[in-house]
């Protein structure tokens, strides 16, 4: 097991692309910013709005309107200034996916819709990248990790849902503190994947009840290439 000294070290050589500064990217980015990690891009082509900030804790009201990268990116630089901060203020789609997602050590899909997170799912499966992936609706959120060689996402979803039975958050509301919850589990899988501790959610799907206070696990394999 590594050293705490070492542990940091790793971080400090290691780059992360989190994909979506919402919800989930706001938690997920504020716990790898605290941890040390070296280099750290965000990919969102969304704006600051003032509804979202219940649930995307590191945007204020003085922000709104301006690019969520942009945003994110002043907190980073007050909250740890050795952190290398990059944006990408673009919408990660088919086109662009797997050139954006090839580039860095590790990737984290924070974003809010299943064909995306179908698509970053396809690149860093390409590009051979691990990939946290997290979801969240109302007071419930799930996340799970891809690797090479391990289950994937196709795996985990044979088939694809259909949309009708996926309302966005807009739609169905989203509790802030659930997404807190989820972001940084999101965070603490990316450190475990860097620093070789622990075991990380490879072919388990980490389920959170936030009204029964309970997480429950769902395993899934490999199927056929």
């Amino acid at each position: 097991m590594p050293r705490q000294s070492e542990q940091a070290q790793l971080l400090g050589q290691k780059s992360a692309l989190v994909i979506g500064v919402g919800g989930l990217g706001c938690p997920a980015l504020l716990a790898l910013a605290r941890s040390g990690i070296g280099r750290v891009v965000l990919a969102d082509d969304d704006e600051v709005s003032l509804s979202n900030l219940q649930r995307q804790i590191i945007h204020t009201t003085t922000g709104a309107g301006t690019r969520k990268v942009d945003s994110a990116g002043a907190f980073v630089a007050a909250l740890n200034p050795n952190v290398v901060y990059e944006a990408t203020h673009t919408r990660v789609e088919t086109d662009n996916a797997r050139l954006l997602v090839g580039v860095y050590d590790i990737v984290l899909d924070g974003t809010d819709n299943f064909p995306t997170r179908k698509v970053i799912a396809e690149a860093a499966e390409r590009n051979r990248k691990p990939l946290v992936s997290g979801a969240v609706s109302m007071f419930d959120g799930q996340v799970t990790t891809f690797v090479k060689g391990g289950p994937r996402f196709v795996d985990l979803y044979p088939k694809d849902p259909d949309p009708e039975d996926l309302p966005s958050c807009e739609m169905v509301g989203v509790l802030g503190a659930v997404t807190g919850v989820i972001g940084t589990l999101m965070a603490m899988e990316a450190i475990k994947l860097i620093t070789g501790l622990g075991e990380p959610l490879v072919g388990r799907l980490l389920l959170y009840d936030g009204r029964a206070a309970r997480f429950t696990e769902l395993t899934y394999e490999r199927g056929a290439d």
